[in-house]
């Protein structure tokens, strides 16, 4: 919790903020600019801290034709890109440096149904290599595809994590409702 984010990102970890405009990617820098802010740690674009632009440019081609990116190639600003477009490409750059560990807010947020079903697949193909996954969705369907296990923040705390497997709607809608702990529960069943 003290590295900063070049260290964090070195040791495994990457991230997909909500905001993608300013948070995940630079809207006027080119795609193959927003994959040296994040991808030089994990991956050898900049050994040394020269930036390898073949090596870069590589690897953006490679998110934009996997995640299916409507661009016109590399050198496209960030900025120029849909809401959803830029959404796949921000995903496809952060899941392709095959992190430890990935935190990710609202995965499909913005993106047609075929390119939320890929991204959803990308997620689990990651966490069956053996990354660790975090997501923070709205989308209640899209958590109970994706999570092994739930929790719920309500007014700033934290239930504990429950297994998905078995869970109930109404469960959910207790720990949604400030409702945590078995003994609440009872209690607020029987009131």
């Amino acid at each position: 919790g003290h590295a900063d984010p070049g260290r964090r990102r070195a040791a495994g970890l990457a991230c997909v903020p909500e905001e993608r405009n300013g948070h995940a990617a630079v809207p006027d820098f080119s795609l193959a600019d927003n994959v040296v802010l994040t991808a030089r740690h994990r991956l050898p674009l900049a050994p040394s801290g020269l930036i390898r632009q073949g090596p870069v440019d590589a690897y953006t081609r490679e998110v934009i034709q996997r995640f299916d990116v409507r661009t016109t190639g590399p050198a496209a600003f960030a900025g120029a890109l849909s809401g959803g477009n830029l959404q796949k490409f921000i995903m496809g750059r952060e899941i392709g440096q095959k992190p430890e560990v990935l935190i990710v807010e609202q995965p499909t947020w913005g993106v047609d149904a075929g390119a939320a079903a890929a991204i959803r697949q990308a997620l689990v193909d990651l966490a069956a290599k053996g990354s660790a996954i975090v997501v923070i969705s709205q989308d209640l369907d899209e958590l109970l595809e994706l999570a092994d296990r739930l929790c719920v923040i309500n007014e700033g705390r934290l239930s504990d994590a429950r297994p998905v497997a078995g869970l109930r709607l109404e469960e959910i809608g207790l720990l949604m409702g400030g409702v945590h702990g078995e003994a609440a529960a009872a209690d607020h069943a029987h009131a």
